[in-house]
């Protein structure tokens, strides 16, 4: 994360950057600077999970009562003395940072492994050391937070960029994190949320302006720097020559200072006492190695640079070409690469879609400019599965570009593509440009996705809707298990039907709906390319509803079509009455437990106890008593369930959001219907044959519930043949190892089983994996459950 090697170079090479400041001195010398103006820190939420998460264990699937109140400390801390927090999350992946996020999964997988192997080993937590913070604890962090009534808001690009923005243009007291892109950004100060103390609100504040005299460079030069040494744009090994030749004719090597230290020390001053004497006159092409990376380092400089900002490395002579006629400015960014990049623009946009043509293939992708010229859509062609996948505009939205084009289309961003552009040209363009190219052409509906995104108030539903892409980050998954499948893909059917509910406009029809890229983990994918799944046909009483409907109208009787199509989205409308009978927050996890038991054959009569047991014990349970529950020892399997059933909760959150919220956000909250430590105990207690009275803890109203939340269970999966037996009745009748996902069989919607690959089905093509509708609906094994 951030600038390689940075981190290590000021904490060891540069400690004097870093001062001990106090939080409450600071806010009261901000107040008495900016009367009436509150004290704000813009908080980067992602650095800060591993901070916030301080229950003991983390292995069972999250303490989820303990984290909240700890969150509920760290706000009340702050709004004690003074100060307001505004946290921003990350909303989606960039495409030049995909590389850099598919590095950081694969080696979450192989920690993830020796996680596993030392529970196998020991049949404990590991150490702090080996921490692996919780499924799903990003996205519940956000409901959390606004909870506790504070502004939480998602990004529509990388967060650090917008959180640098806001703490700019908001006059901001500083920016709580922890990443080196921080010192980077000419920004507010830059606070450590590792070095924090929640007591004293005493941290470390790293200067970016003693950074700079201590290179001997200028705050604009410290984005030239970032990109030579590596960042999440440019991977370190492109110029990892270059900074040997600089470390080889640097003059001033420290004998005590370590070699990284001395690499960065190097390259500083070759921007110093070099690169100086040829700034403005000479494109960075001419005085850097870039070679055929040249757009790929354009782009990585310009990233740093916030709204109103621009650098003097791109300062140049015009020879690019601007045409104002609202609707094509055309430019070239390389003679010699002849590839050209078209903005397309609208009188009342703010934003441009640039169009992409390839030298070789001479193919481009044609942007319609506004839905009432009725232009034809535009098609995105995926180089690798060779299919294209329609596509719409909508004029209030910021465009997420392709590889090989820039993020944001901002001025620098366009000057440091088209050197030649002159910044007045620029200045009149800009407010014209404000396009984007979506997957659906309704800009109402876009527009309270949108907003709904940003407000963190939904999750997935904008990034299906924009871009048709969305990803999944890893759990806590035993690659080694032959018997449960992953969660990507025993949710991936109830993604499926959502897909055909946000791209299908309400006709019901998912075979006209374009494919969706799952950036998926799971055992077994190398990450290089996405899995391309198609959306899956919802079958809904009264036909499928259209999103206005479903978002915008508040008649009577609204609400229970919502309720409808969340249900269709789990193929669970049979089971609708019974469902509705059941009291919160209990109603929401029996749907969920009803579509896992179905969905997976693995999973037996014992589980289902463990889980309906922990979800009614944890009601009457304090904090404090959650906190001292011992474990006797931890099994790898009930981990694994732990993780399963958290990600089923974050399924329910993106299906209620995309189909207006018939359910209230809290009833799948997992403090108020999973501990993963009380579940881990009831597991251990169900296998080893306690009662059910022992399960609920000899409480009569717990006993009620637990056999009125069981026969609902049980009676729904019947109406899908799946009769949920004890583990001890299937060992008795059968031999071997449990099934694993697809090395059998699978149901499909209508019940009827049939052979196939399951979660290894894929077309052979590379890189297509296209995914066949609904493949993947009962995992199990041949010689595993069949009934």
């Amino acid at each position: 994360m951030g600038v390689r090697g940075l981190q290590g170079f000021v904490g060891s090479t540069c400690p004097h950057i870093c001062t001990v400041v106090n939080f409450k001195e600071l806010a009261e010398h901000h107040r008495s600077k900016y009367p009436g103006c509150t004290p704000t820190i813009v908080v980067d939420a992602m650095c800060c999970l591993r901070y916030w998460y301080t229950p003991e264990s983390w292995i069972c699937g999250g303490q989820w009562r303990e984290y909240f109140s700890a969150l509920r400390d760290f706000v009340k801390t702050f709004t004690a003395v003074g100060i307001k927090l505004i946290f921003f999350f990350d909303g989606m992946v960039e495409q030049d940072k995909r590389d850099e996020w598919v590095k950081r999964r694969l080696k979450n997988n192989r920690e993830i492994s020796r996680i596993f192997h030392y529970i196998k080993s020991h049949k404990e937590q590991p150490g702090r050391n080996m921490f692996f913070i919780p499924s799903g604890l990003a996205i519940f962090t956000r409901f959390a937070l606004k909870t506790l009534g504070q502004e939480t808001l998602c990004s529509l690009q990388e967060a650090d960029y917008e959180v640098a923005s806001y703490g700019l243009q908001n006059n901001c007291l500083g920016i709580l994190g922890e990443d080196t892109d921080y010192l980077i950004y000419d920004t507010c100060p830059y606070f450590s949320i590792s070095e924090l103390c929640l007591e004293s609100l005493d941290t470390i504040m790293l200067c970016r302006e003693k950074l700079c005299k201590s290179l001997s460079l200028s705050l604009v030069d410290l984005p030239l720097l970032a990109c030579l040494l590596g960042n999440d744009i440019i991977p370190e090994g492109m110029f990892e020559s270059f900074r040997y030749k600089c470390l080889s004719s640097y003059t001033s090597v420290k004998e005590n200072f370590d070699k990284k230290g001395n690499i960065i020390l190097a390259v500083a001053d070759h921007i110093s006492k070099v690169l100086h004497l040829h700034q403005g006159e000479k494109k960075l092409e001419e005085i850097l190695p870039l070679g055929p990376n040249k757009a790929l380092f354009y782009k990585g400089v310009a990233s740093y640079l916030l709204p109103g900002q621009k650098s003097p490395w791109f300062l140049q002579k015009p020879k690019g070409v601007i045409t104002l006629d609202k609707q094509v400015v055309s430019m070239c960014t390389d003679p010699e690469s002849k590839q050209e990049i078209s903005m397309c623009t609208h009188p009342e946009s703010k934003q441009g879609v640039p169009m992409c043509t390839d030298p070789e293939s001479k193919q481009g992708v044609p942007m319609c400019i506004d839905p009432e010229l009725k232009q034809e859509a535009p098609v995105c062609t995926d180089p690798e599965s060779k299919q294209g996948v329609p596509m719409c505009t909508h004029s209030e939205i910021k465009q997420k570009l392709p590889i090989g084009t820039y993020p944001e289309f901002n001025l620098e961003a366009l000057m440091c593509t088209n050197p030649g552009i002159k910044q007045e040209d620029l200045m009149n363009v800009e407010p014209e440009i404000k396009q984007q190219v979506t997957m659906v052409s309704d800009p109402e509906i876009l527009k309270v996705a949108r907003a709904r995104h940003v407000q963190a108030e939904s999750y997935l539903v904008y990034n299906i809707m924009s871009t048709g892409e969305i990803e999944c980050s890893n759990t806590l998954e035993d690659a080694l298990d032959q018997a449960l499948p992953s969660q990507a893909f025993v949710y991936r059917p109830v993604r499926q039907r959502v897909y055909a509910l946000l791209l299908g406009d309400g006709r019901g029809d998912a075979s006209s709906c374009p494919t969706v890229k799952e950036w998926f983990v799971y055992s077994g994918n190398p990450l290089r390319h996405p899995d391309l799944v198609r959306p899956l046909p919802m079958n809904i009483p009264g036909g499928t509803p259209s999103l206005k409907l479903l978002w915008l109208n508040q008649e009577p009787g609204i609400q229970a079509r919502r309720l409808d199509t969340l249900l269709a989205c789990f193929d669970l409308s049979s089971s609708r009455e019974e469902l509705q009978a059941v009291e919160s927050p209990f109603k929401a996890l029996c749907c969920l437990l009803i579509y896992l038991f179905v969905q997976v054959d693995t999973l037996c009569l014992e589980d289902l106890h463990a889980f309906i047991a922990q979800a009614l014990c944890l009601q009457g349970k304090s904090t404090v008593q959650l906190v001292d529950l011992q474990l006797d020892y931890v099994d790898p399997r009930a981990v694994q369930l732990g993780s399963l059933l958290v990600r089923g909760l974050t399924t329910l959150v993106l299906v209620n959001s995309a189909c207006g919220f018939p359910w209230r956000m809290s009833d799948f909250m997992p403090w108020n219907v999973f501990d993963g430590k009380l579940f881990h105990q009831k597991y251990l207690q169900s296998e080893k044959g306690y009662t059910v009275e022992d399960l609920v803890e000899q409480n009569k109203s717990r006993l009620t519930k637990f056999h009125n939340l069981k026969s609902i269970v049980c009676k729904a999966c019947m109406k899908e043949n799946r009769r949920i037996i004890s583990r001890r009745h299937w060992h008795s009748h059968h031999s071997g190892k449990w099934g694993r996902e697809g090395s059998g069989s699978h149901r499909t919607s209508s019940g009827r089983s049939r052979s196939g690959q399951g979660q290894h089905c894929r077309d052979q093509g590379p890189g297509s994996r296209q995914h066949e509708p609904d493949q993947w609906r009962r995992h199990s094994s041949s010689s595993g459950w069949s009934n």
